[in-house]
């Protein structure tokens, strides 16, 4: 099912995979890597317990906001480095890198 606008999705200990879209508004956390087989909206926050190694995977990037361990990236960011398609977010070097799949 989607991931609506209100809902909040944690993956305590392991990785999230959503195998719809995820609406503006709603919020999707996990202590691993976070997978959106869909158009990721809203917010993405993977490796929240500190896993420098998460990554965020989707279909289509157009979340408000994206982090991993703590690093975030806002739409404005988001906005400047979104490409078409499949793409990833990931950790290197302490900043926030996308990057297509």
């Amino acid at each position: 099912k989607p991931v609506r606008s209100g809902q909040q999705v944690y993956a305590e200990g392991t990785d999230l995979i959503v195998l719809a879209s995820v609406s503006p508004g709603a919020e999707l956390l996990a202590d691993g890597n976070i997978h959106v087989y869909g158009v990721l909206r809203g917010r993405a926050l993977a490796g929240i317990q500190g896993n420098q190694e998460a990554r965020i995977f989707c279909q289509q990037l157009e979340a408000d906001l994206v982090a991993v361990a703590g690093s975030y990236m806002t739409s404005d960011t988001i906005e400047r480095y979104r490409l078409p398609g499949a793409q990833q977010v990931a950790l290197e070097e302490g900043r926030l890198v996308i990057s297509a799949l």
